[in-house]
């Protein structure tokens, strides 16, 4: 799978390089494997499935992963979990109002009712100070989503967690090798939920995975993604059909190979992108790495700041002409998504994740890209602002 999105039809003739979002590796020894569960005939939660569950969680220091089909089934399935432990459906979660849209889906198709909590305009990541309000008596788990790589802040989370005797359920699909205060995201929380998908450090190309230490949680989850079987063919929960294939677990495997050179070279990539971009530092926000964390990078984000004479699209449409490739910076989910206008929430209830979306867009650092194409993305926006006859 080779994804290069940058529209070339649209590419003025002083684009120099073409700097895609997203990329995808697919090792030697990865390719090896494909053949091998080919010729094998067993192509469903076989061998590499299993090996694949052992190496991600060793990789991560917890003694429990379980593989499933999406990023979002992995958010799903640890949702459901919480049916072993009382929660009735209709129960609330608190998750932040910016993130990927499948966050939002998973609690509802786990049964469960989103409750969104505002974000932090500099972290994009959900307001510690913001959830205790949100919490009710219904509420049975907070989750929260370290976006772009960055971890949220998890002791103030824990600590309400622990006061209203709640789990955590870390949403760490883009944070693959991040840290906070010395601890790996995904292995803070009671359970985490990792994409899979191609655009991440590790990938499956499709594919998700929940870790945990709790062995009573990883034994339901494997029911969970089998339709809610136990033993031979016994269903005691309402599950899922969300298990990985054998060649999805071989990609997986030949990329946790080469999971340090991957996020080495991402880190390195996110590292330059925040000092050259210093210097635009009045116009823009951009993410940062703060002393007591380790960002897991995914992509980077930038906002246009308040009062700028230019807006989010125009510098967009000068990014995709110059062959710089983006996406806007999510949405605020209750607000700005018309499939959960359900929930009866209006424009103005979320102000910084609507101004985040509004204003904000996300462009790759991933491991194909080289220093010269930083460089050029570097010239492009300058190029941009002096065009509106911006100084900087």
């Amino acid at each position: 799978m080779k994804i290069d999105t940058a529209k070339s039809a649209t590419l003025s003739a002083k684009a120099k390089y073409k700097v895609p979002f997203g990329t995808v590796s697919v090792t030697p020894e990865a390719r090896q494997l494909i053949n091998q569960a080919l010729d094998s005939n067993w192509l469903t939660r076989g061998k590499f499935v299993q090996e694949f569950e052992e190496e991600f969680a060793a990789l991560f220091g917890v003694k429990h992963a379980v593989a499933v089909s999406s990023g979002t089934d992995a958010d799903a399935l640890a949702c459901a979990v919480l049916y072993d432990h009382g929660a009735k459906r209709g129960d609330e979660i608190i998750i932040p109002a910016l993130t990927f849209v499948a966050t939002g889906n998973a609690v509802l198709q786990a049964g469960f009712t989103p409750v969104f909590v505002d974000i932090q305009r500099e972290t994009l990541n959900i307001d510690p100070g913001r959830i205790e309000k949100a919490v009710t008596p219904r509420t049975r788990a907070i989750m929260p989503v370290h976006l772009m790589g960055k971890p949220a802040e998890m002791d103030a989370i824990l600590r309400i967690a622990k006061k209203h005797k709640l789990p955590v359920i870390e949403d760490a699909a883009e944070a693959h090798g991040a840290e906070y205060k010395g601890r790996k995201i995904g292995a803070i929380g009671d359970m985490a939920a990792f994409s899979l998908y191609a655009a991440h450090i590790v990938t499956t190309i499709e594919g998700g995975i929940v870790i945990t230490n709790d062995a009573a949680t990883a034994e339901a989850l494997r029911s969970l993604r089998n339709h809610g079987i136990v033993g031979k063919f016994e269903f005691r929960r309402v599950g899922f059909s969300a298990k990985m294939n054998e060649l999805e677990a071989a990609v997986g495997l030949g990329n946790i190979k080469i999971f340090r050179q991957i996020l080495d070279k991402r880190r390195r990539n996110l590292l330059y992108l925040i000092d050259k971009f210093k210097r635009f530092e009045k116009h823009f926000i951009t993410i940062q790495e703060e002393p007591h964390e380790k960002i897991g990078p995914h992509a980077f984000s930038i906002i246009v700041r308040e009062k700028e004479p230019f807006t989010k699209d125009e510098f967009v449409a000068y990014l995709d002409q110059s062959g710089v490739d983006s996406r806007n910076l999510f949405y605020s989910i209750p607000t700005q998504c018309p499939s959960y206008a359900f929930l009866g929430k209006k424009p103005g209830d979320f102000p910084e994740a609507e101004y985040c979306s509004s204003n904000g867009t996300h462009i790759g650092i991933h491991q194909d890209l080289e220093l010269k194409q930083l460089d050029y993305v570097v010239e492009v926006t300058e190029e941009f602002l002096k065009s509106k006859a911006i100084k900087f």
